[in-house]
């Protein structure tokens, strides 16, 4: 992920925005404002519907009454918050089992329990158990893959530890960052831009994996350079960051990743919990967004809000998949860092919930940290000579002979495809 802009000066720290990401009052900040005040005995999650209208889960028809009066839709359930919550602490005080991962599915009123390829039957059988005891809202899925940390792959930030995608561009008010994922390299890892070694980037100083799945990688300058506000999204288009805010179950999302280029999908999930092989992840997001090895890292946004940057999952971008984020706010809030954004392009309303413009400009060379060239992505050649290299092939990038080009083109056609698609998702000032 290229974090390259054309913006000028960082703005001051108390002028970042903090959104809900989402557009007028009746967006996913309705939802939680009303969860909040219900309580978690009352509500038990929201979510987006298809015609972006805020649904609110209750479980009395004095909640139900409240929730349609402030404007959102209310749907009855049978258990609450505090009831999902409880059994998601009980799957987490259970043995580990790498492979599996669980969240709260808001809309079946459910916990999803899912286990990959690499969970025996006889580990399968015990969780089995486990969640039968804790009642029949605990619904067990088997899912095709593994759940990989997403390194390995194409031209992306370089060191010893590994390759990924860089995220955002952050501040601490006296030098930059680029934030990207924990498990990328230990504290001490070096970065670079460029296969040779050439063009350091900087070290990793801070970060947290398991457990979490963030860290910074401090600017060897001190800057992140001109313009650090607007992330890539290739074919020489970049897209604006004007603020950061909290991804909500059923918003459309978008990803853009060093290895598979840009992808969009939907948040299904938040809070989910992902057992790696390295170690146990909690409070991530997930999302049907695909991503492949060398897309760790980079970020995930909508409308100009940084929500979140890629940790693993599942899948690949030629099959689907499933993809986790370690949001951002918490991140920013644990390294005691801010993003740096652009500032919106209007006042907006009162409290902050006028749309930031969503704007895309021409990132021009890319700054230290980028994975690809901005005028059009990885090369051809970049691109087949790291995914050739034996050393760096992950799950699902073994590509070998004529099967090569093949796989370039798809991608190509694919990314043009998702671009396309945000370009009518947002119309807005595409340049």
């Amino acid at each position: 992920m290229v974090t390259r802009a054309v913006a000028s000066e960082p703005p001051d720290a108390s002028a970042v925005p903090r959104t809900t990401a989402a557009t007028g009052d009746n967006g996913p900040g309705m939802g939680a404002d009303l969860m909040e005040r219900l309580g978690t005995s009352r509500t038990a999650g929201s979510w987006m519907d298809a015609d972006g209208k805020p649904v609110v889960a209750v479980t009395d028809e004095e909640s139900a009454t409240e929730v349609q009066r402030a404007g959102a839709k209310a749907q009855m359930v049978e258990h609450s918050m505090r009831e999902l919550k409880s059994a998601t602490k009980t799957l987490r005080s259970a043995p580990r089992v790498a492979g599996t991962a669980w969240m709260m599915d808001y809309r079946t009123n459910e916990i999803v329990v899912r286990g990959d390829s690499t969970v025996s039957a006889a580990d399968w059988s015990r969780m089995t158990d486990l969640a039968h005891d804790i009642g029949a809202f605990v619904r067990m899925e088997r899912t095709e893959g593994t759940f990989t940390t997403r390194i390995n792959g194409a031209q992306p930030i370089l060191s010893t530890a590994g390759r990924c995608s860089a995220g955002f561009n952050v501040t601490d008010g006296r030098s930059d960052f680029i934030l990207t994922a924990g498990h990328c390299g230990p504290n001490g890892s070096v970065w670079f831009a460029d296969n040779g070694g050439r063009q350091q980037v900087g070290p990793t100083i801070k970060g947290s994996f398991p457990g979490d799945d963030y860290s910074l990688v401090k600017y060897d300058s001190g800057r992140a350079g001109e313009g650090a506000d607007v992330v890539s999204v290739g074919g020489g288009k970049g897209v604006r960051i004007t603020g950061v805010g909290d991804a909500s179950v059923g918003q459309r999302v978008f990803r853009s990743g060093s290895t598979s280029g840009l992808r969009d999908g939907e948040v299904t999930s938040v809070d989910a919990t992902v057992n790696y092989p390295e170690g146990t992840v909690s409070g991530l997001i997930e999302t049907n967004v695909c991503a492949e090895p060398g897309d760790s890292g980079g970020p995930m946004f909508a409308n100009g809000i940084a929500l979140g940057v890629t940790s693993g999952g599942s899948g690949d971008c030629t099959q689907g998949g499933t993809t986790f984020f370690q949001p951002v706010p918490k991140a920013l809030t644990d390294l005691g860092v801010k993003l740096i954004v652009s500032a919106p392009a209007s006042s907006g309303e009162k409290g902050g919930s006028a749309p930031p413009t969503q704007g895309a400009a021409a990132p021009g060379d890319a700054s230290p940290g980028s994975s690809a060239p901005s005028a059009g992505g990885t090369t051809g050649e970049t691109l087949l000579a790291s995914l050739s290299d034996p050393r760096n092939i992950g799950p699902g990038l073994l590509v070998m002979g004529g099967s090569m080009v093949a796989l370039v083109a798809a991608r190509w056609i694919r990314a043009e495809q998702d671009r396309k698609a945000y370009r009518r998702y947002y119309s807005a000032t595409w340049g």
